[in-house]
């Protein structure tokens, strides 16, 4: 199978088939930035397929609407990802690295996602507070980052972390979502941040 094809059918699977040319388009653009700045080790765009499919399967767990902070967006896995299959999101993009904001703007502006604002800093709680939804791909310890996330989000709010083979502790609110991903059994960590009582 094609990684034209395995992106058209991961869109088809989590209900954003209308979105699978500008998943293509940001395989093309991910693939011909990453041979000049090195964005990531995914060089083919089969790899980079597989990172997109990957973050696609957020999509669900996702609001079709509200404001998300994605934390250490490196080359746009997942933020711009969900940006395309969620287009009502706002999404900022916190990411520290130069060269890999220079390439999400561009890449923003190109694939026309209007809803996304990309921040070159560090997170930081002051700055980056009151979302409805904060998530993070591989950037940190997964039971650190739900603890760093909780504070992102207003009450009420959703953590949402990526678990690859070793297992969290899940907290009392935590839900685990599994799913397949390239023969492997990865989930979708959810954490709802109480309401204040």
């Amino acid at each position: 199978m094609s990684y034209r094809e395995r992106l058209a059918g991961a869109a088809r699977r989590h209900g954003v088939a209308d979105g699978a040319a500008r998943l293509e388009q940001f395989v093309a653009l991910f693939e011909r930035w990453n041979g000049k700045i090195n964005l990531s080790a995914a060089r083919t765009a089969e790899d980079i397929a597989g990172h997109v499919v990957d973050s696609l399967a957020l999509a669900p767990h996702l609001p079709a609407a509200g404001a998300v902070v994605d934390v250490g967006t490196g080359g746009g896995f997942p933020a711009l990802i969900i940006a395309i299959a969620r287009p009502a999101l706002r999404i900022r993009c916190v990411e520290p690295i130069h060269k890999k904001t220079a390439f999400l703007s561009t890449a923003a502006r190109e694939l026309g996602l209007d809803g996304v604002e990309i921040v070159t800093r560090r997170v930081t709680s002051e700055l980056d507070h009151g979302f409805d939804v904060a998530m993070s791909r591989a950037t940190f310890d997964l039971a650190a980052w739900l603890a760093l996330g909780s504070t992102l989000v207003k009450p009420g709010g959703l953590v949402v972390g990526m678990e690859g083979r070793d297992q969290v502790e899940l907290g009392p609110g935590d839900t685990r979502h599994p799913y397949s991903h390239e023969d492997r059994q990865r989930a979708i960590i959810l954490r709802r941040v109480p309401l204040d009582t």
